[in-house]
């Protein structure tokens, strides 16, 4: 009787506190049998030498399975060429590739631009709404519509100014002939609450093959505002996917029920500023964890990922998280965690011909480590972790294959370059 009149927040949190309770130790080595179990999940696989060998933040956490964490490092038998196709930007976000080659690019500060495929910046395309561009606000990632070709409409998230504060929110419009401007421009979705924060806005967005808009968002990182992640009546912590005019499709996991808003998807994530579909369809998102514990994650229909009281890694303090624990019964496990942290941002799963190698690979930017971290996958597990530019010593922001099958990298610097990543010939 008391449970049916709970609302599904409520329902989420007092399951996460009944599991907390019950006769199953944490994940942490604390319970004998549980020692002996994570310690064999801990082994790497055979003959199998980690890229990673500083110490964990996590010193005492240890991973669900072997190979979940410190995978097999691999090496590409590609040689690359990089060239500089632009530079002067500021802190470029995000990189779209445009079907005759020329590319989208967002700069935080509230930018959009064209930059042509010889490497010529366009001026900033006018009708974009005003951003907040404090803190890790801003303009951020940008899509483009499945019908591009034909309605030459473009997607595009940013950090909004409300009244109380501010949020991350979806606005869609159509590109000119000329290409200097946005026309019919209309914000579609808010992410809710409003915050009165700087930091955690997310974004991504991706279409799926079903032509739906996929996108993942923050918590706003504050200690107050994490319990959103696992409340149904919030976006916050949440991957939502909608129509393109911003509205829940009927057969998304929530719809209809009492409390929750209809276009979550999946929920208990921290903040996630990289997602991609792979070649089967299937939508991954991969988030930033506190001080260790960025994960990758297969992203599936009303699944729990987790945050807070499911997590890899501690407190930037270097405390534990409050409350947390590694597994818990209910929530769903990453797919693969970092540990210390690679700070990841954009994802491609790469399926073009210029680098046959390559195809199926995801491709996952790191901005702290300032690299391009390569992962290779089988049965939804990662098998093997590479990483590449790291001579070039910049925070990669996102990442994108281009019609050409080339690979197309933007950095996060306040003298920000487009990449061209191409097979040496």
């Amino acid at each position: 009787m008391l449970t049916a009149r709970l609302r599904p927040s409520q329902l989420i949190a007092l399951s996460a506190l009944l599991a907390a309770c019950s006769a199953g130790p944490p994940a942490n080595g604390s319970a004998s049998d549980t020692s002996v179990q994570s310690a064999e999940a801990a082994e790497t696989p055979a003959n199998c030498t980690p890229l990673e060998t500083r110490a964990p933040n996590g010193a005492d956490q240890r991973p669900a399975r072997p190979g979940q964490t410190r995978t097999c490092g691999i090496k590409s038998s590609v040689a690359l060429d990089v060239t500089v196709v632009a530079k002067g930007l500021v802190n470029p976000w995000a990189v779209e590739p445009l079907p005759g080659g020329d590319l989208l690019v967002t700069e935080k500060p509230g930018r959009l631009r064209i930059i042509s495929a010889s490497g010529n910046t366009g001026e900033p395309i006018a009708g974009l709404p005003a951003v907040d561009a404090r803190g890790q606000g801003g303009l951020l990632d940008v899509a483009l519509s499945p019908a591009f070709a034909s309605d030459r409409t473009i997607y595009w998230s940013f950090s909004e100014a409300r009244q109380g504060g501010n949020g991350t929110s979806i606005a869609r419009g159509v590109l000119s002939a000329d290409r200097t401007r946005l026309d019919q421009v209309q914000v579609i979705f808010r992410v809710l609450p409003t915050y009165n924060g700087t930091m955690h806005y997310g974004s991504r967005l991706a279409f799926g093959p079903d032509g739906m808009l996929y996108a993942g968002f923050g918590e706003r990182s504050d200690r107050s505002m994490r319990r959103y992640a696992q409340q149904l009546d919030s976006h916050l912590g949440k991957t939502v996917r909608i129509r393109p005019d911003g509205s829940a499709p009927p057969d998304n996991p929530f719809v209809g029920q009492a409390g929750a808003l209809p276009e979550i998807w999946s929920l208990g994530h921290r903040n996630i500023q990289a997602a991609a579909f792979d070649s089967d369809g299937r939508f991954w998102d991969v988030e930033h964890g506190p001080r260790g514990g960025d994960e990758l994650n297969l992203a599936e229909k009303g699944k729990n990922y987790g945050w807070p009281v499911v997590a890899y890694g501690i407190e930037y303090s270097g405390s534990p998280i409050p409350g947390a624990v590694t597994q818990r019964a209910g929530f769903e496990q990453p797919v693969y965690y970092w540990d210390p942290v690679i700070a990841p941002s954009g994802a491609q799963f790469y399926s073009g011909d210029a680098f046959p190698e390559w195809r199926g690979n995801l491709f996952v930017g790191s901005l702290v480590q300032k690299r391009l971290v390569r992962l290779t996958l089988a049965n939804n597990r990662v098998t093997g972790e590479e990483h590449l530019l790291i001579d070039r010593d910049k925070r990669v922001r996102d990442v994108r294959q281009g019609p050409d099958g080339f690979l197309y990298v933007v950095t996060d610097e306040k003298n920000g370059e487009l990449w061209r990543v191409a097979p040496r010939r």
